[in-house]
């Protein structure tokens, strides 16, 4: 399948509109209607009801692969044209916003950096298309252990860090006062859902058995302080690194003592690192790994 009809269907499907999808690429609507008749015929199927705009069974299937496709190809270019450009002196980082600790902020260069903080399942698609250098990705894992990450293009990753977890209680809390905390025992309990914030309630629930941890309440938001304030006001629990969890106004951080669990960060990138690129993920994960090459 030629990938440039493939752009045009997946563009008209999620618009749901030839005319949108054909400002939206730049094309006029004659050429998307002729990109998307071309692509029935290669096919042999129609791909698209046209009043109302909508995929059809086969349409809907040949979603399901588009995805993954395009995406792999933008990797593909992004990876021939690092290799091709000369070195940047800049430098793009996407992080999940509880990968930044205090380690990570310390070594960020003083100038010359651009910080993303998209949603944690987009980062290794950040650094496989190119909008981002470097990718910091985290989540909860048994010590040593790597993160499962969605294989998205031939990426390296290599851990960046380790600390205990804990769980953010108000201080008026019956728990606030234990030295540690059985995941397990707080499976019944009301938690907040985070997930770009804090550790994804998914994570919880594949730690304790895969049950329980029903939200409360749902935050979509990046910011950590802001989930915290949620967590000390009374409104559920939330799961987050030690060093997020220590000095939050209002509120305890327990830690957990089993099941055995740490939050883990790793780096992620593709290709060969040079300038910025190279010396921060150099700083970021010579501590754990001993000295190697990127």
């Amino acid at each position: 399948m030629d990938p440039h009809l493939l752009r045009t269907y997946v563009t008209v499907a999620r618009l749901s509109s030839f005319s949108e999808a054909a400002r939206d690429l730049g094309y006029t609507q004659s050429a998307v209607s002729q990109h998307i008749a071309a692509l029935e015929q290669d096919l042999g199927t129609p791909l698209l009801t046209r009043r109302p705009v909508a995929p059809t069974a086969a349409g809907e299937r040949l979603l399901e692969h588009a995805g993954p496709l395009l995406l792999r190809l933008d990797a593909a270019r992004a990876d021939v044209v690092r290799m091709a450009a000369a070195p940047a002196h800049g430098l793009t980082l996407a992080a999940a916003p509880t990968a930044l600790g205090p380690r990570v902020l310390a070594a960020l260069p003083t100038a010359g950096v651009t910080l993303k903080v998209p949603p944690r399942d987009e980062i290794p698609a950040a650094v496989a298309t190119g909008t981002a250098d470097l990718g910091l990705v985290d989540g909860l894992a048994a010590p040593s252990d790597p993160l499962r990450l969605s294989d998205v293009a031939p990426l390296t990753t290599r851990g960046a860090g380790e600390e205990p977890v804990c769980v953010l209680l108000p201080d008026a809390h019956p728990l606030a006062r234990r030295p540690g905390l059985r995941l397990g025992d707080l499976a019944d309990a009301r938690w907040l859902d985070a997930p770009d914030a804090g550790l994804p309630l998914a994570q919880l629930r594949a730690a304790g058995g895969g049950h329980g941890f029903r939200p409360s309440l749902r935050y979509e938001g990046t910011d950590v302080r802001a989930l915290t304030a949620l967590a000390a006001a009374g409104h559920g629990l939330t799961l987050l690194p030690r060093s997020a969890a220590t000095g939050v106004p209002g509120a305890v951080g327990v830690p957990v003592t089993a099941p055995r669990l740490v939050h883990r960060t790793e780096l992620v990138y593709a290709g060969s690192l040079q300038g910025a690129a190279r010396e921060l993920a150099v700083a970021l994960t010579s501590r754990d790994q001993g000295d190697f090459r990127f």
